[in-house]
């Protein structure tokens, strides 16, 4: 599979790469040998990055990462997790329902301070059982999962300290890069005024149907040498199932404006003989500064399904028959999962 450098690193990822929320149970338990299966499928596909969070699953998500990696040949695959959130243990059968199933039992505290990052790196190589950690993203910093008031302490304690943290992790070479992993555009405008990133991890807000990145993002990110990483490209499913009874956006059942631009770009997909997963999965690839495009299952053949449909790349011109349907700001769901 074809690479793409992460900024101005000399850091190389696969164009796909593969997210492991679902491998933590989101929303479905996910058995172990399932996980397995699904990891196996994706190396078998060519995919070598892998992300990874402690909040997939309340740490089950790294640890059968780790296992997988484990027997992967070293500097043979790019692994990214994420800080933010520190995991301390409860009693069992008293973990909250973050929609998880079967989760490890822990719950999660926001620390985005130098002491945070430090410690949830430590964390992280424990559960993953590798020594090694290519890509680091502060997640889910911003006002779509903390609100204006709490963020506003939270970006204070990554800017005043928690950068330090990541940039002399960098110099040291434990990491290579370091970025953001979010759903929203503001809190990277917001971070990019006061540090240089890599890359951001960035879901949904550049894809076929919701272009909020494109009017300040892509520039920025064009300007300082910083790479998009692109999940959420079926926005919550929607792009994948069309506009089905009960398909999701941003994480909640789909509106009528969404079904009906959804729909619209269905019947252009299928006049060109795709399905519209297609030039969903494709779009951000069109991109130069979009690194990979990040695909998350739990089932092998549905990580198969979606890497039949990578190649043969679309021709460009089809994509301009989907602009009158994109949606440029839509309104933010309420507090769920993120990616």
């Amino acid at each position: 599979m074809k690479t793409r450098r992460i900024g101005k690193t000399k850091l190389e990822v696969t164009e796909i790469s593969f997210g492991a929320a679902a491998l933590g149970g989101l929303y479905r338990a996910c058995p172990r040998e399932v996980a397995m299966d699904t990891l196996q499928a994706a190396w078998d596909s060519g995919i070598r990055y892998f992300d990874v969070a402690p909040w997939y699953g309340l740490g089950l998500a790294e640890r059968r990462v780790g296992d997988f990696l484990r027997d992967q040949a070293d500097g043979s695959y790019v692994l990214s997790t994420k800080v933010g959130r520190l995991l301390r243990p409860v009693p069992t059968g008293s973990v909250p329902d973050y929609s998880y199933v079967d989760p490890l039992s822990f719950d999660a505290d926001y620390d985005y301070s130098y002491d945070g990052i430090m410690r949830s790196v430590e964390f992280s190589y424990a559960r993953l059982g590798l020594n090694r950690i290519d890509i680091l993203y502060v997640h889910d910093i911003g006002g779509y999962t903390h609100g204006a008031v709490k963020n506003a302490v939270y970006q204070k304690q990554l800017l005043d300290s928690g950068i330090k943290a990541l940039e002399e992790l960098k110099s040291s070479g434990a990491i290579a890069a370091f970025g953001l992993g979010v759903n929203e555009v503001p809190v990277c405008l917001d971070v990019m005024r006061n540090a240089d990133l890599d890359c951001i991890l960035m879901a949904g807000r550049y894809t076929l149907l919701d272009r909020s990145a494109v009017a300040e993002l892509l520039p920025l990110c064009q300007q300082r040498g910083t790479s998009l990483v692109v999940g959420g490209v079926f926005n919550s499913g929607i792009l994948a199932t069309g506009p089905v009874p009960g398909a999701h956006f941003d994480y909640m059942p789909a509106d009528d404006e969404v079904l009906a631009k959804v729909g619209a770009m269905e019947t252009i997909a299928k006049r060109h003989g795709v399905p519209l997963a297609a030039p969903a999965l494709q779009f951000p690839l069109r991109e130069p500064i979009v690194a990979s495009v990040l695909i998350g299952t739990a089932k092998p053949s549905s990580l198969i399904r979606n890497m039949e449909i990578v190649e043969p790349r679309l021709a460009d011109e089809i994509y301009a028959e989907f602009e009158p349907y994109t949606l440029v700001a839509p309104p933010l769901g309420a507090e769920a999962v993120r990616v």
